[in-house]
């Protein structure tokens, strides 16, 4: 296989020495900067955050759900339960339960 064409014979461009040394300059200001950030000009960023009412109030659920005593005889007694086959869902009393939640996190009527 043979290659053609290469540069299509035209000469090379000399090096202007100069120009070359100048942006080797600039790279090496650039990661110096990047190293230290404190000698760069630009003045840190900050960032905040802010939580709109229905959150924090999720928020304050879940904290006083986690401490919340747990009856761990009635959980096992559950797994059991599910894991066999034997526990039943009844519909209209967990969409009522359901509702009555979200009123409560929400503040709607149900």
């Amino acid at each position: 296989m043979s290659i053609n064409n290469v540069n299509n014979g035209s000469p090379k461009a000399p090096l202007d020495n100069q120009k070359l040394s100048q942006q080797q300059q600039a790279l090496n200001n650039d990661k110096a900067q990047l190293a230290d950030p404190q000698k760069s000009a630009a003045a840190p960023r900050q960032d905040s955050v802010s939580l709109t009412s229905s959150a924090q109030q999720l928020n304050q659920v879940q904290k006083r759900g986690s401490e919340a005593p747990v009856n761990q005889e009635k959980v096992d007694k559950l797994k059991k339960a599910i894991q066999s086959g034997e526990y039943t869902v009844n519909a209209e009393s967990l969409a009522k339960k359901i509702s009555a939640l979200e009123s409560e996190i929400f503040g709607t009527d149900a």
